[in-house]
């Protein structure tokens, strides 16, 4: 971060070794803020209100990281819608420098580069993390069985997972031990499809297939399917496939699309929402030991744009879904519902690993009820907005359009009725 007016190096060395309590105050406690972090605004406020709390703060350039590749990446939008909200909230006031392609930090060392300073922001996969993120890991494992539509199976599950975030305070509490701070603490990325190099999803098919697993919440689910479960980066994946290493990935089709996987696996298979795989929650949106040096109002623009993350997340996911059916057919490949007979004992072992989960304490008895209770609102709400699928999801590149649906009134109710208690206030 750079500022006309920085802090000292013994400010900031302290600011950053303290806990996410101290110096600015919490955002993922929605505590108030100490020091001297100057006025705020209410979340509602017009421009003008803004505009006066922000009227005697110097301007701050903020590094941010994106899940994206490069700038004309399928997944840039989500970031550029990011970074409008912040920018113009804050009359050009904070600028969002970009850095693609994981350039400062890789996933694996994010939350480090968070905490010394090399990042301000940034978007992180502490699914991959199950020791740090214990908490992460069961709640995303516990997500399975959900929506999963293309559109507004996606939309629905991005809200849950935001929701079911915040209410998981060990989660929050992982993030507080590892010095960073949630802006939207869960994200999910699309659902995880069965993606191999030869058709076939019946039982008899997956006997024996070496699968790429993504999540600990893909193992059992493989070995029930009479395969074995391989892990490996994921920049891997697309030479593995193609030499014959691993048969078939689990994996999401965002990714997958942006990464050509297609070209060496054509075969697609995807399920009912009852036999939907868990884990689709793999990423976060993250502020580092700098956050808590801005200013109370620059916090809070950058905090609410949590609502302009959703929609650009979910926008991006659609289309990610699309070009994948795109590629598949470019591909001459396959796109076909798993066999009936195969989601049953992909829904029983989803079942089994949720047992688990809560036999072994990760996660709070009520989680399940609160699961249901969470889909049926946020279905409620996804039905309230018009957001539906037009179509099946063999034809979804012949009717789904970039723009066709605005999920930013979606967004804006997840964030207000999720996040917006955790607010830096």
């Amino acid at each position: 971060m750079t500022s006309a007016r920085p802090l000292t190096f013994a400010a900031a060395a302290v600011c950053a070794a303290l806990t996410l309590s101290s110096c600015a105050g919490s955002a993922g406690a929605g505590g108030s803020s100490g020091g001297e972090a100057g006025a705020g605004f209410e979340y509602d406020a017009d421009q003008a209100a803004v505009d006066e709390a922000l009227a005697d703060l110097d301007p701050v350039t903020l590094t941010y990281q994106p899940a994206a590749a490069s700038p004309e990446s399928i997944m840039a939008p989500a970031a550029y819608a990011y970074q409008d909200y912040i920018e113009e909230r804050s009359g050009g006031k904070i600028t969002l420098e970009m850095v693609w392609g994981q350039a400062i930090a890789g996933y694996a060392e994010v939350d480090d580069a968070l905490a010394d300073g090399r990042l301000d922001l940034s978007y992180s996969l502490p699914i991959y993390n199950p020791s740090d993120y214990p908490s992460f890991d069961a709640t995303a494992s516990a997500l399975s069985g959900l929506p999963i539509s293309p559109v507004r199976g996606e939309a629905i599950y991005n809200a849950v997972a935001g929701d079911l975030g915040w209410q998981t305070e060990s989660l929050l509490d992982e993030y507080e031990a590892k010095g960073v701070t949630p802006l939207t603490p869960m994200v999910a990325s699309g659902g995880y499809y069965p993606i191999c190099n030869e058709e076939g999803s019946e039982p008899d098919d997956w006997e024996g297939r070496q699968i790429r697993v993504a999540s600990t919440s893909h193992l059992n689910v493989t070995q029930e399917l009479g395969a074995s479960p391989v892990s490996m980066e994921y920049v891997e994946v697309f030479e593995a496939l193609q030499r014959g290493t691993v048969d078939c990935t689990f994996a999401q089709l965002l990714p997958s699309a942006e990464s050509q996987l297609f070209d060496v696996a054509p075969h697609l298979s995807y399920s009912t929402d009852e036999a939907s795989m868990a884990s689709r929650a793999v990423g976060a949106e993250l502020a580092g030991s700098s956050f808590e040096t801005l200013p109370l109002a620059y916090q809070q623009i950058i905090f609410d744009a949590a609502q302009s993350s959703f929609a650009g997340f979910v926008n991006i996911v659609a289309d990610g879904n699309t070009e994948s059916v795109r590629q598949v057919k470019e591909a001459d490949g396959t796109i076909e519902q798993i066999d009936e007979e195969t989601e049953k004992i992909i829904s029983d072992a989803n079942a089994a690993e949720l047992e688990r989960i809560l036999d072994d304490g990760l996660l709070s008895d009520d989680v399940p009820a609160k699961i249901d209770e969470s889909t049926e609102k946020w279905t409620s709400v996804a039905d309230e907005l018009g957001i539906e699928d037009k179509g099946d999801f063999e034809d979804l590149d012949e009717w789904w359009e970039e723009g066709v649906l605005d999920f930013a009134p979606m967004g804006k109710r997840v964030y207000e009725e999720t996040g917006l208690a955790h607010r830096p206030s």
